[in-house]
């Protein structure tokens, strides 16, 4: 399963591009609005610090606009995927692109009726919410594993990024139930590499070296 790091802080994205752990970025509105920079601009950016796919979400509400914008966004970088929200716009805005060559990545997925949609409108990537289900009392885990098995069982292409990730056992779980991709803040990512018994284990050997060698 591979690794995407869900930021539009490029400082974030930089840090961890230099971990070689990351294949590719997602952003949504939310987290360019928060850094408060240029969407474009922020892209481009990124397209520097990562060898993979960017996902820049369009916020335009009818098809027409979704595939304009889109069609901009991607003549930023062969690396741009145009992410689309599920819905009646989205869909039709998700095969026009798709149709063009412009791969796209349909987001805030809660079902696997909306995920096959998707799917069968041209999606390079699905991508079903894990920690919003959650929220809900829902298992988002469980959502990861029926559409895993449904487009297998189908053959379909389009690849799952598991989004909406809380912690580093979504990711260890999402992995588990199929999913092709785990989108990941910083924070998580940097969860990841982290466990009380490797510092432990770290502690002791430090410390039995210097009792034998004295320093």
């Amino acid at each position: 399963m591979k690794l995407f790091l869900d930021s539009a802080d490029c400082e974030e994205v930089r840090l961890a591009a230099e971990l070689g752990v990351i294949s590719g970025v997602t952003t949504n509105p939310t987290l360019i609005a928060r850094e408060g920079k240029d969407l474009r601009e922020t892209v481009r950016t990124l397209a520097t610090l990562v060898d993979g796919p960017i996902s820049a979400e369009v916020v335009a509400e009818d098809a027409e606009g979704m595939i304009e914008e889109g069609r901009e966004l991607a003549a930023i970088h062969p690396s741009v995927v145009i992410k689309l929200p599920i819905g009646l716009d989205g869909l039709r805005a998700t095969q026009v692109l798709s149709r063009r060559g412009i791969k796209t990545n349909v987001t805030l997925v809660f079902s696997i009726a909306q995920a096959l949609l998707a799917a069968r409108a041209g999606a390079t990537y699905v991508s079903p919410f894990v920690g919003r289900l959650d929220d809900l009392s829902a298992n988002g885990i469980s959502l990861v594993r029926g559409i895993a098995e449904v487009f297998t069982l189908h053959g379909i292409s389009s690849e799952i990024i598991a989004a909406s990730i809380r912690s580093p056992q979504d990711v260890a779980d999402a992995a588990c139930a199929g999913a092709h991709v785990a989108t990941v803040p910083y924070r998580v990512l940097l969860q990841m590499a982290a466990h009380p018994l490797t510092d432990l284990g770290l502690a002791r050997f430090r410390r039995d070296w210097k009792d034998a060698f004295g320093k």
